[in-house]
């Protein structure tokens, strides 16, 4: 599908995944707002998609502060005048066990995987609205299905996400809005350079590229689905967790935490 003359807005656009965004959906003639709290790294990837032909507009926003995206949002309007896709890629992790974490460890995950999630849909809806058209991507985890050890809040923000988006998406039917999550497994990316993860494995041989994700991400923006999983395989796994639960949680549990003992 060509997005040409759309406007796209990806948050956690400057590395990993949303950057990967950007350049899909550019090469498919989107016009971008790139949104994210670095913004010299937001000014090099614009470099790269301005030589596509495409006008971009830098956003330097930390998307769990809910004026900085009050004022974000009305940028991109000011600029584009509408907005057809917005994909909400911000996110972290931080790795421990909840009982070494920090109140403000586990309240920062949510306030940037959840609750960023919900200022921008909450911005730019009302356009969306307005305009009886648009699409919501929201780039939650498979995490998002299984309750792991050592990850607890980072899965609680994308549970979080997977249920908002389900019953958002009831609400929107006939509206002309769509809304679709995307749950990858592991992808090779920055996600695991915080300093928590520094005893940790980085990449297992089945992580995903983030040119991987960033395709479905861009199919994801015209999908009648609620959830994509990628790879697809991996969608027999929840269907397995959810379907024999006594059966799948003692295996994935006993498996993380050894892994959590050795750090």
């Amino acid at each position: 599908m060509s997005f040409r003359g759309k406007t796209v807005v990806i948050t956690g656009a400057s590395s990993g995944i949303g950057a990967a965004s950007c350049i899909e959906f550019a090469k498919k003639g989107a016009n971008l707002a790139l949104v994210a709290r670095r913004k010299e790294k937001l000014e090099e990837l614009e470099k790269t998609l301005t030589k596509l032909g495409i006008d971009t507009l830098v956003c330097a926003c930390d998307v769990s502060d809910k004026e900085q995206v009050q004022k974000m949002s009305s940028q991109v309007i000011e600029k584009f005048g509408k907005v057809n896709v917005l994909v909400n890629d911000a996110g972290f992790a931080i790795y421990g066990a909840i009982s070494d974490l920090s109140i403000e460890e586990i309240e920062s995950q949510m306030k940037t995987n959840y609750f960023g999630m919900i200022y921008c849909i909450k911005n730019f809806l009302p356009k969306m609205l307005e305009q009886k058209s648009g699409h919501i991507v929201n780039v939650a985890s498979v995490a998002a299905s299984f309750g792991l050890p050592g990850i607890a809040s980072y899965c609680a923000s994308k549970f979080a996400m997977l249920g908002f988006s389900e019953g958002l998406k009831h609400e929107l039917k006939g509206t002309g809005i769509g809304i679709t999550v995307v749950s990858p497994i592991m992808v090779r990316t920055s996600f695991f350079d915080h300093q928590s993860f520094k005893h940790m494995p980085k990449y297992s041989p089945t992580s995903l590229s983030a040119k991987t994700v960033a395709k479905a991400i861009v199919s994801a923006a015209n999908s009648s689905r609620l959830e994509i999983i990628v790879p697809p395989v991996v969608r027999g796994a929840v269907w397995a967790k959810h379907t024999f639960p006594y059966l799948i949680n003692p295996i994935l549990g006993s498996a993380f935490r050894k892994q959590m003992a050795k750090k």
